[in-house]
């Protein structure tokens, strides 16, 4: 694998606010049950605490090769960015419609598959780029290499048989869940239409992607951008964008695969407030741990939700004052 130099490295985030009352007027129209808007697990996708933040402050502390950071949402600016424009003056805001220039008809959409189906459109973006979701932070030091190694991503994963392929799963598996629109079944379609028999499996770490490889391959087969971009909400039809290329860049041995998500992971917050805390500030010491996802924060009950911002808190400060003594 020859070695690809690589000039600068750019952070994406994508971000919501479903509070906003606009953005609750702007989705209501295409609500068949208008229900919805009190269901809590269609909530989660779209309700935030403002968790940006700290997945900014953990680029801006622990990766400082980053270039820029994109943050892409919909008309919409986080409070900490109008409060701080001088810390956060490599932060830029980017509007759903300029990714969807010439696709506009899309537009409004309120599914994560589009939009990351058109981050390699964002203006100026690097080649080499780490997308973010904005509920992963960095917790520790990272270097380039932790994402790019001789200029091509470093693909954090395991491989699986798919769902079809596991004989427990024909057997136990419900019409409903054969149908669902789920993250696991998303990654497979992305395997699928490169031509794999199994697929590689992510998690919720920051993606390392190169910009080329949406390029070359949608200038290709646009008709594959258009079926995942032209549902409003998450269809079983979609396939995840960055299982996609993952699997291309597999293909064409563009990448280095490591089988080690080196995070920490919050998925629902029923466990113990002592488990929670033992993960924090046990668990997260050790030194191949470098992220934290904490997932559906809006969900958790205060005092774990209280718990885990304090020690975000705690861990970003204390390695600014550090950094600047």
């Amino acid at each position: 694998m020859s070695k690809i130099l690589i000039t600068s490295v750019d952070a994406v985030i994508t971000w919501v606010d479903g509070g906003d009352i606009n953005h609750q007027k702007k989705i209501t129209p295409y609500l068949s049950d208008k229900r919805a808007l009190k269901n809590k697990n269609f909530r989660t996708r779209f309700d935030q605490v403002e968790e940006i933040r700290y997945a900014v402050d953990s680029i801006l502390k622990f990766a400082k090769f980053i270039k820029n950071i994109y943050i892409v949402t919909d008309n919409q600016i986080p409070i900490f960015l109008k409060n701080d424009t001088n810390k956060y003056k490599n932060v830029k805001i980017i509007d759903h419609d300029i990714i969807f220039k010439d696709k506009e008809s899309y537009l409004p959409v309120f599914n994560c598959r589009p939009i990351e189906t058109r981050l390699y459109k964002i203006p100026n973006l690097s080649e080499h780029f780490i997308y973010f979701n904005d509920d992963m932070f960095l917790i520790k030091e990272v270097s380039l290499e932790d994402f790019f190694i001789r200029g091509v991503p470093v693909l954090r994963g395991k491989w699986l048989k798919f769902n079809e392929d596991m004989f427990f799963k024909k057997i136990f598996s419900s019409k409903n869940k054969k149908t669902r629109a789920g993250h696991k079944i998303a990654q497979e379609k992305g395997a699928k239409i490169i031509g794999f028999k199994k697929y590689f499996k992510f998690h919720h770490t920051p993606y390392p992607l190169r910009k080329s490889t949406f390029e070359n391959f949608f200038k290709i087969n646009p008709q594959i951008e258009d079926l995942n971009i032209k549902y409003r909400f998450r269809n079983y039809n979609q396939f995840t964008p960055q299982g996609l290329v993952n699997h291309i860049e597999i293909q064409n041995n563009s990448c280095v695969l490591k089988f080690d998500y080196q995070m920490l992971y919050f998925q629902n917050y029923k466990k113990p407030f002592l488990w929670l805390k033992f993960k924090l500030n046990t668990l997260s010491q050790k030194k191949d741990k470098l992220f934290l996802c904490a997932q559906s924060l809006d969900q958790a009950p205060n005092h774990k939700l209280k718990l885990i911002l304090n020690w975000l808190d705690l861990k970003l400060e204390k390695n600014f004052n550090e950094r600047n003594k």
